[in-house]
């Protein structure tokens, strides 16, 4: 986990949750990660890719993305 450093916005805080297979509608066991800045990002239905790292995971944006985030690290 590298923390804070240039080039990093950190987004503000986000409601993590493992959302259990069977409860509140979950066909399977996942991580909801709840955050409406995120959704600014990655907007509701869009996927992409998430991979672990030391400390928490890396979430991969794709080109429509990327650019919604360089826009938003702009204001």
């Amino acid at each position: 986990m590298s923390g804070p450093g240039e080039g990093k916005i950190k987004l503000g805080k986000a409601d993590v949750y493992i959302h259990v297979k069977g409860k509140s509608n979950a066909r399977v066991t996942h991580i909801d990660i709840e955050s409406e800045e995120l959704n600014k990002i990655i907007k509701p239905g869009e996927a992409s890719y998430v991979q672990a790292k030391e400390g928490g995971v890396f979430i991969g944006l794709k080109k429509e993305m990327i650019e919604r985030a360089e826009r938003l690290a702009k204001n």
